[in-house]
Parts: C-alpha cells; structure tokens; sequence
C-alpha cells in the first residue's frame, strides 16, 4: 500500500477542470496506474484494498490531493495538466508529488493510541416518505445529523471518537425536535466543510448520461484505535459510499502531544 500527496496548481485551467468534476478527477486518478484496467479496479475494489483519493482544500491556492493505493502511483500527467512541471522538470529529486509505503505506518497502530483524523465521506441513510414508497436514499444534511452518521460507526471501523473533558464542553446532551439524540459537543468532532457534488454520469447502455448529485462532508477530529486490524481495514478500504468520487478515504495524523513526546 501507498500514500501520495499531489498540490493542485489552482491558477492553471486543467486544475480547475479538474476540480470541479468528480468523475474527471476520478478518471485521471485511476490513469496514475496503467496496469490498472477498469474491470480489474472494480474486482479488485470488491475483494480487498482499493484505490481511494480526497481533496484537502485547505486556502483557495492551497488544495491537496491524497491518493491511497495498493501499487505506486506515476501522476506525471496530473502534473503536466494541473502541477507546476517546469520545477518537476528542473529537480529530478522531485517529480511533483510524494508518494510512502503505507505498510510501516499501518503497523503502528495498536489499541489505546490517539490520532488526529480528517475524513470526507458521503452521509447518507434510507428512508421512506411513504408507507406504500420503496427507500430512497438520502444524504444527512446537517451537522449533527452528519457526526451520529460518523458515531454510528466507529465502533465496526476500528475506532472511537475522543471525548471532550466536561470542563470543555459548552452544550449539554439532549434531542432534536425530531426526538433523535443530541449529543451536544461532547465529542472531539467537527463538520469542517461540506460540498455538494454535481456531473454527469455516462450510461453504459445507450448514449446518454444522467445527473448525478451527492454530499460530500469533511470531517476532522480525534480518535482512538479499538481494533487496530478492523481500522487498517478501514484505512485501505474506506468508509462509506460515493468512494469513485473522492469520498471515503480516512487519514490519521499524531496529534500535537503525541507529537511532542516523540520529539522527546
């Protein structure tokens, strides 16, 4: 496994294609592996680790891409297209992007210790507007609705999300109007943004293509590994659905005490 880290240049025009199309975005990540045909992704996608990727859009001319694989990546073309490849050019010791074994950090992970995290995913539940309707399903569209989404399913990904102290937290626990649970801000969780996604799908069958919308939620917080093999699972294989179009993938970074006691 590998993980790679491309900058978007966002001044260029093929970044900005790029950027505002999920599907287009999709195709050139999967073009970084040419011996990675399209039935061979979907089989492989089905049996173990996939191809996963996110954009980071941390400033308006700051946007990563972070792309976890099964083999290494060439993204020579995403740099051509949407990098800066006069300095790829120039430094030979630098192609454009940053790609690292997976493995060693994955064998890391043991149970009790704490990460920062970042997640973007595609909340969604299925519901029934009426008894006689079949279930349709339908993104979670507000924050608290998206983190129950998260909690929901800490426990079968590995993971738990950090409690706040009580001297930290600033709501109590209650419900919605709805009567669902609310947990207030007792865990170290927030939506840091969500976007929603539009683009036209090809159909395979005849010529046309159809609309295709979804929610795309970035999440960032604090967890701690439960499962540690559960999580790896999780980390190579994603979590949620619409994970063709850069949703799904999980990253783990030290948090900040972490950090410091291994500079000690």
């Amino acid at each position: 496994m590998y993980l790679s880290r491309f900058r978007i240049n966002t001044a260029r025009p093929g970044a900005r294609r790029l950027l505002s199309s999920p599907q287009s975005l999709h195709a050139a990540v999967m073009a970084s592996f040419p011996h990675l045909l399209p039935t061979a992704a979907s089989k492989a996608a089905a049996a173990g680790p996939r191809v996963l990727w996110r954009l980071d859009r941390n400033a308006a001319a700051e946007v990563f891409l972070y792309v976890v694989s099964p083999d290494q990546p060439d993204l020579t073309h995403l740099v051509e297209q949407a990098g800066w490849s006069a300095a790829a050019t120039a430094d030979q010791a630098n192609p454009g992007w940053q790609t690292r074994p997976y493995a060693p950090f994955l064998d890391r992970l043991t149970p009790g210790t704490r990460w920062a995290f970042r997640l973007t995913a595609n909340p969604v539940h299925h519901i029934r507007r009426k008894d006689d309707e079949p279930t349709k399903r339908t993104a979670h569209i507000t924050p608290v609705h998206q983190m129950s989404w998260l909690l929901e399913r800490q426990q079968r990904c590995g993971f738990r999300i950090c409690e706040k102290p009580d001297s930290k937290r600033l709501l109590p626990d209650g419900a919605t109007h709805k009567k669902a649970p609310h947990h207030g801000d007792r865990y170290e969780l927030l939506v840091r943004d969500q976007r929603n996604l539009s683009f036209a799908k090809p159909l395979s069958s005849t010529a046309g293509r159809r609309p295709v919308t979804l929610l795309a939620v970035t999440f960032d917080g604090r967890l701690e590994v439960t499962d540690p093999e559960l999580l790896r699972r999780t980390l190579v294989q994603g979590l949620g659905k619409a994970k063709a179009y850069g949703c799904g993938l999980l990253t783990l970074a030290p948090t900040p005490s972490a950090a410091g006691e291994q500079a000690r």
